[in-house]
């Protein structure tokens, strides 16, 4: 795969997925646009891209539900730039709860950030993404397709996210910009430490969670940023939209007993 001269914009760029993306993409010859909310953490993945290649990537701190920032990104990019080839929608959040002890707040909160941001951002990237004919990778879940106890604002966002992907996509083959998803299951990275898992709950919850995907372990950040990567490539999935990859060592062919 070879993204010489592409201009990728990956949000929720500072840590996990999207950091991991970042590193890899730029390996295979991309120049990244890194959004998040943390100045420090994108210098970081910053140089880390720099030592993998000597493509400076522009970094613009971010917080995806403010609409003025999300507007700015563009600008920015398209200023720097001149093109906007891949969109990689990957800064999401997520909470407990069900329908008894979620409140309002925390529903509106995590749509905001998981999909009305991903609506967006989207719009205002489609004019530039149209004039090259780019194509856009959503990051959603395995709760897009599966449905899990005490997480009914997280599964709800990314289950909208997958349809999202779906409508976009339909609505924009005609005009030769792809629109697809990846759908992780466990992944290593910050995402639970985050919402408030210490090391020791985070250590038993990945060990339970070798016994809950098939292949008998998590995943690791490379393997979503390889699927990233093959779905924005051309050479590799120029017939291939609409498609939620899932990315989760079996766990939605997993019947519970």
């Amino acid at each position: 795969m070879d993204f010489s001269g592409k201009i990728v914009l990956i949000t929720g760029a500072s840590s996990g997925i999207g950091a991991t993306a970042a590193k890899y993409l730029t390996g295979l010859g991309a120049t990244c646009v890194l959004a998040a909310r943390s100045e420090a953490k994108l210098a970081e993945v910053r140089e880390e891209c720099v030592k993998l290649r000597k493509a400076l990537p522009l970094t613009v701190v971010t917080d995806v539900t403010k609409y003025a920032d999300l507007e700015r990104l563009i600008q920015l990019t398209i200023a720097k730039f001149g093109q906007l080839d891949v969109l990689v929608n990957n800064a999401g959040t997520g909470a407990s709860g069900t329908i008894e002890t979620a409140d309002l707040e925390q529903f509106d909160h995590i749509l905001d950030t998981n999909l009305r941001s991903v609506f967006s951002l989207t719009k205002l990237a489609l004019p530039h993404l149209l004039a090259v004919k780019g194509n856009i990778v959503n990051i959603s879940s395995v709760a897009g397709t599966n449905s899990f106890v005490n997480a009914l604002s997280y599964c709800v966002s990314k289950a909208g996210l997958d349809q999202f992907t779906r409508c976009t996509a339909l609505d924009l083959a005609s005009k030769g910009v792809r629109v697809n998803s990846v759908n992780p299951a466990v992944i290593v990275t910050n995402f639970h430490k985050a919402l408030g898992m210490d090391d020791v709950a985070y250590a038993a919850y990945l060990k339970h969670c070798e016994t809950t995907h098939p292949l008998g372990r998590v995943g690791t950040g490379e393997e979503v940023a390889a699927a990233i990567a093959f779905l924005a490539c051309d050479a590799t999935a120029s017939f291939i939209t609409g498609t939620c990859l899932r990315v989760d060592g079996g766990k939605h062919i997993l019947t519970p007993r």
